[in-house]
């Protein structure tokens, strides 16, 4: 166990940074448990998180706006996901770029959605700026609350060690099954 503690100290961070660039939801949430048993920095973790949450975005706009094509050819599989995000760019604006830091399976359509429209490159930096922040602040300090029970419930199920990726798993499963209810063509009751 000490093994794995050290391991997770010395090659956390990186891990943490590299997570980060693509989500990192379930990474900070970790850092933010492991900040709550010592093993980890939980400032020097939520900063990690929010550099590289930052630059991921940034790069994912980026070849929104410059590659265009490819990126078409590389999404034809989402064109839903796609049509949805911006629908939810021309509804909210700027509040996306916040709220899909928090959900899962949309996190990186948006920043290439965006950076496929015609929105604004300083603004977008700046609202990403500020909503990586906000997330890794939050997703940090909810790790590092939650640490508490989450070392309780290691402790007591320590026999069973299966239980905690059903869970996980399971709860992967139901964001899935809602994006694709969300996104999924509507029947036409009309039609036969």
């Amino acid at each position: 166990m000490e093994d794995i503690l050290s391991s997770l100290t010395t090659y956390g961070y990186i891990v943490l940074f590299l997570y980060s660039l693509g989500g990192g939801f379930v990474a900070l949430l970790a850092a933010g448990v492991l900040s709550y048993t010592g093993n980890m920095d939980l400032g020097l973790s939520m900063l990690i998180a929010f550099v590289a949450n930052f630059v991921g975005d940034m790069g994912l706009f980026y070849m929104g706006r410059y590659n265009k094509g490819d990126i078409h050819n590389y999404l034809k599989k989402h064109r839903r996901k796609l049509a949805f995000s911006h629908i939810l760019i021309k509804k909210h604006g700027y509040k996306v770029i916040f709220f899909q830091k928090f959900v899962y399976g949309i996190k990186t359509l948006i920043p290439l959605a965006i950076g496929i429209t015609k929105y604004d490159f300083k603004s977008f930096a700046f609202f990403n700026l500020i909503s990586s922040a906000i997330w890794a602040a939050i997703i940090g300090g909810i790790g590092y609350v939650g640490g508490e029970a989450v070392v309780k419930a290691m402790n007591a199920t320590s026999g069973q060690p299966y239980i905690f990726p059903v869970i996980l798993l399971s709860l992967l499963l139901l964001i899935w099954f809602y994006l694709n209810k969300v996104t999924s063509k509507k029947k036409n009751p009309s039609k036969k």
